[in-house]
């Protein structure tokens, strides 16, 4: 491997990109600030006296280049399912660390391909190091240490406050049209959306939640091995019928000049939730199992808001690579670190009920 302390955050200037920045700032590690908007990026070097690359996320040669001194990359540059599948390569070509803050199920299920030449190359392949899948991961694996012979998990979170940052809109925006998603007898398995909504008792306060085609579909399955898979947010009615609604219009939802017509009104909201919303706000994470002889176990996590614990959490995974402590190959969060990595979060409580 390449001795090098170096961490390349690639869309380093988001929302959730210039918190990692600012927490790796705080620590001082070595950090090069990357992405296609040079305006951007210029600023953000002023501001963290952290040197940067302009290099567009389509153009091999050039995240070659950037990746090549790195240990790591901190892949922020979503949606990921048109970004992941080429810097990852790249991470390949320069033996470089490969970690991102998705929640897309495609890009967990398309990244598993690459286990074989990352554990020969000696390099973790990580995609979802931030609140998508950390905290969900973290719960499932514990679930199934709980109950060995769990034979279904329904995971499901929430936020108190906040919002949703323009990345992760655009993400969910690409996925409409799509309709909902469960794991079924180990095989990814269409549903309707607004199909499946449970009432979910967080233990601070109880809501309805709308089955939804998360990324723990995919991480907690390879996580646990546990074929019938669940993931549920907090909803409000409005929310539910809408999602029932939202079936008479994939056809619709799919099409790409509605797509760009809802990312455009995208990028003219803020970037994020406030700083005193995400500062104050809590994630609140609830997990179920139970096997065919009917046992069950549920636990609830409690933790920080969902983009102050993506900062948190990708630069406690990054720092964590670069002490060596790692596993090559694929790997989720809960398998590389075990059950109890988010308690390595101030503040995080986990609760057996």
């Amino acid at each position: 491997m390449k001795n090098s302390s170096l961490i390349v955050v690639y869309g380093s200037y988001g929302y959730t990109g210039k918190l990692i920045v600012n927490l790796c700032r705080s620590k001082n590690l070595e950090v090069r600030l990357a992405g296609r908007n040079k305006e951007q990026l210029k600023k953000q070097s002023d501001q963290s006296g952290y040197p940067y690359t302009v290099v567009d996320s389509q153009d091999v040669d050039g995240l070659k280049k950037l990746l090549a001194p790195a240990a790591i990359v901190i892949h922020c540059g979503g949606p990921f399912r048109y970004t992941a599948k080429i810097m990852s390569e790249a991470c390949l070509a320069t033996q470089t660390h490969y970690t991102d803050i998705t929640g897309e199920y495609l890009v967990f299920e398309s990244l598993p391909l690459l286990d074989k030449q990352a554990k020969d190359l000696g390099i973790t392949i990580m995609p979802g190091t931030g609140f998508d899948v950390v905290p969900s991961d973290c719960l499932a694996l514990h679930l199934k240490n709980r109950l060995p012979s769990a034979t279904h998990l329904q995971l499901a979170f929430t936020m108190s406050k906040g919002g949703l940052s323009r990345g992760t809109s655009k993400s969910m925006t690409e996925g409409l049209g799509d309709g909902g998603l469960i794991r079924k007898d180990g095989k990814l398995t269409r549903i309707a959306m607004g199909e499946k909504v449970l009432e979910i008792d967080f233990g601070a306060f109880k809501t309805k939640a709308l089955c939804i085609p998360w990324g723990d579909i995919s991480t907690a399955w390879r996580s646990t091995g546990i074929p019938n898979i669940e993931v549920y947010t907090g909803a409000t009615d409005k929310m539910i019928s809408s999602a029932k609604m939202s079936n008479y219009f994939n056809w619709l939802l799919r099409m790409r000049w509605v797509k760009n017509y809802m990312l455009r009104k995208i990028d003219k909201k803020p970037a994020g939730p406030s700083d005193e919303k995400r500062e104050s706000g809590r994630s609140f994470l609830w997990g179920k199992v139970w096997d065919d002889a009917g046992k069950e176990c549920i636990s609830r996590l409690e933790t920080v808001s969902g983009y102050s614990l993506t900062a948190k959490t990708a630069v406690l995974i990054a720092e964590k690579i670069l002490k060596g402590n790692f596993k090559v190959g694929y790997q989720t969060p809960a398998m590389a670190y075990g059950s109890d990595l988010i308690l390595e979060i101030e503040s995080t409580k986990r609760t057996d009920v």
